[in-house]
């Protein structure tokens, strides 16, 4: 779990639009974002934990690939989360940040980032 929600700002200041909401969104199939603490690296690996006992790397899935669990895990924690955007600024929480999540690698991934 990578934390960008300062690149998703600094995306967000760039494009100087007066938006309202921010999206991202990964275009990937065993990756996603969602937003969860940052102040405790510890939230990220226990969320992880959680994932691989819940969802385990080596069962009995039928893809040819070998990365079903990514696919499973990409899938519940979702492909895109939406942020009030106030005076240009991102409105997370005290203790929120914007994470993405690779399953599957290290891969190169892409968030997109869209404001309206």
């Amino acid at each position: 779990m990578i934390d960008i929600s300062a690149e998703v700002q600094r995306a967000l200041e760039q494009e100087k639009s007066g938006a309202s909401v921010c999206t991202v969104f990964v275009p990937h199939t065993t990756a996603a974002v969602t937003i969860n603490e940052n102040a405790d690296p510890a939230v990220r690996a226990d969320i992880l934990a959680e994932l691989n006992k819940v969802i385990p790397f080596d069962d009995e899935y039928t893809h040819g690939e070998g990365n079903s669990a990514a696919h499973v895990k990409a899938s519940l924690i979702g492909s895109s989360v939406s942020v009030p955007v106030e005076n240009g600024r991102l409105c997370l929480g005290a203790w929120q940040g914007i994470f993405l999540c690779e399953f599957d690698g290290p891969r190169q991934r892409q968030a997109w980032i869209q404001t309206r």
